[in-house]
């Protein structure tokens, strides 16, 4: 009598592994870690050395900065091109009194300068190591202006009113009344520069200029610039110069 069949075996091969697999030749180590086996603050105490260095940069960039102000001061200066003020004055402006560092001046301490009224332009040089040169253009009066007021006050050529000015008694005289015209008076002073101009009055209708001997009136600044001319034809007569044409009075 047989009995059951008996079970056949197998065999079975392992499968092969794909190219590039994890099984593709030994697995290669970790990369070790620098903080192992050390304890946990071991690497915030190593951060925390660059805000030291920061400080310490800081430190040395003030110190040199206040070594540059007190080694390397103004020493020398020297002011050109001024009449009406005085040269402690102009130093005042500049922003050159008591003890300043060469280093860190600059236009920006300077333009006091131009604050003044009697400054019309400034040059300031700077000469290493200690020496400052500012050279000034000043305003310098042109005529005199009578205001609403009252109130007779020196004028510049580009109508900049110059306080405390002197010696101004025999410059022309403006006045008038209405919209302001002094700019263009002070033109018609330097376009009838020649003759001996001794005011200029205007109102909302013309202009009337006296002179010497003599006077010109016109309603049309260009028409009196235009006919000039005719001042040294008629040199003691009353001038009247309209767009078309000049009429004298006898």
């Amino acid at each position: 009598m047989s009995g059951p069949p008996r079970p056949r075996n197998r065999r079975l091969d392992p499968p092969t592994p794909a190219p590039g697999g994890p099984d593709d030749g030994p697995a290669a180590p970790d990369a070790p870690n620098p903080t192992a086996g050390l304890p946990e603050a071991a690497a915030p105490r190593r951060r925390s050395r660059r805000p030291l260095w920061a400080a310490l940069a800081a430190a040395l960039v003030v110190g040199a900065g206040v070594g540059a102000w007190f080694a390397l001061p103004v020493n020398t200066v020297t002011v050109s091109g001024n009449a009406r003020l005085s040269e402690a004055r102009v130093r005042a402006l500049a922003g050159l009194e008591g003890h300043f560092g060469w280093l860190y001046y600059g236009g920006w301490r300077a333009r006091g300068l131009l604050e003044s009224p009697w400054v019309q332009s400034a040059v300031v040089t700077r000469t290493f190591p200690d020496r400052v040169a500012i050279a000034l253009t000043e305003r310098t009066p042109r005529a005199r202006w009578q205001r609403r007021s009252g109130e007779v006050v020196a004028l510049a050529a580009d109508g900049t009113v110059l306080p405390a000015a002197t010696g101004t008694a025999q410059l022309p005289l403006i006045r008038g009344w209405g919209p302001d015209r002094v700019p263009e008076a002070l033109h018609l002073l330097d376009t009838l520069g020649r003759y001996t101009v001794q005011s200029v009055t205007y109102t909302p209708s013309g202009v009337s200029v006296k002179l010497k001997t003599g006077s010109v009136w016109s309603g049309d600044l260009r028409a009196l610039v235009k006919y000039a001319g005719s001042i040294s034809m008629y040199p003691d007569r009353d001038i009247f110069i309209y767009p078309w044409g000049v009429s004298v009075q006898e």
